[in-house]
């Protein structure tokens, strides 16, 4: 080889090096984006943790890795603290989540705080009733009991009137240049005649103006195939949940059902949900976010401890295709 070809190849080396270092640098972060996004946490899951321990809770999630988290409704946290702990973390907010009652009330205040924060998704969390005071309740069991037998009381008429409510703050969200979506659980799937609440509401809300937060694990539980709803209304799902539940549970689409069967959760990789088929069916569809929420209790790990397992099973699995 000459001097003047060796130098060239140095010199071609050179510049290879400088266009491909950065993307060395930044493979961590692609290999955590299977789809096109980063792995996200969804705080719910470090609830008790993040009241407890604002600083160190937040800290401790961008250690695992998480670049982006969802907002809980349920936080005690200030909005203005939660934004600068995020924001000195290197932590992004695409999304939160809200109560309906709270966006039909005060809409235009939850839409600043969501813009806040930089969200572009606005998820509802639960459905709701236009008349709660037929709920009967034992006051003894506080909000968690009411919260149960309102689930418990849906019909198909509430379902209407829940897309009703959906079609409306959809449209004034979608003024504001933000996004309304809803969020399933289990009990969304309970038949009701010839459909489902879930069903039904999909089929009677706008398109345009709410799309759909697919909780994977949640549907898993109630009997159904995350692949084939993601594949019927590929343009719907824009968010993904991803949890795991142990192996040997009976589905159901009861919530916090504790009878022989019930759904214990576990972290990712160590359940019985096989992700690998529901994330090649995201990856064709329209899927702009996704979060880890783990459901408590947490009996085998802490749950600062439980979501560096999720992060890492996800991370590995994006690495082994």
């Amino acid at each position: 080889m000459s001097l003047r070809s060796s130098t060239a190849s140095r010199r071609d080396f050179l510049k290879a090096s400088a266009i491909t270092a950065p993307l060395l640098l930044d493979l961590p972060s692609m290999i955590a984006a299977p789809l096109h996004a980063p792995i996200g946490l969804q705080l719910y899951t470090v609830g008790p943790e993040l009241d407890a321990d604002p600083a160190g809770t937040i800290k401790r999630v961008a250690a695992a890795g998480y670049t982006q988290v969802e907002l809980s409704p349920l936080s005690k946290v200030s909005p203005q603290e939660l934004k600068k702990l995020l924001d000195d973390n290197g932590l992004k907010n695409p999304s939160g989540h809200h109560i309906l009652p709270d966006l039909i009330s005060h809409l235009d205040e939850q839409i600043a705080t969501a813009k806040q924060f930089g969200q572009q998704y606005m998820i509802v969390t639960v459905p709701w009733i236009s008349d709660v005071s037929r709920i009967k309740s034992n006051p003894a069991d506080g909000q968690m009991g009411f919260f149960l037998a309102l689930i418990a009381s849906l019909t198909l008429d509430d379902w209407k009137w829940n897309a009703d409510q959906f079609n409306k703050i959809g449209a004034e969200v979608k003024k504001a240049g933000l996004q309304l979506g809803y969020h399933n659980h289990n009990f969304d799937f309970k038949p009701l005649g010839a459909t489902t609440g879930y069903d039904e509401f999909v089929r009677l809300t706008d398109p345009e103006l709410v799309k759909l937060e697919l909780d994977c694990g949640w549907m898993v539980v109630a009997g159904r195939d995350p692949v084939t709803y993601i594949d019927k209304h590929p343009d719907r799902y824009r968010l993904l949940h991803i949890k795991d539940f142990k192996k040997g549970f009976t589905p159901r689409t009861t919530l916090l059902d504790n009878s022989p069967g019930a759904p214990i959760p576990t972290e990712l990789g160590r359940g019985a949900i096989d992700y690998k088929p529901i994330l090649a069916a995201a990856r064709k569809a329209n899927i702009d976010l996704f979060f880890v929420e783990q459901e408590p209790p947490f009996k085998e790990l802490p749950a600062l401890d439980a979501i560096k397992v999720d992060y890492d099973y996800l991370a590995n699995l994006t690495m082994r295709g």
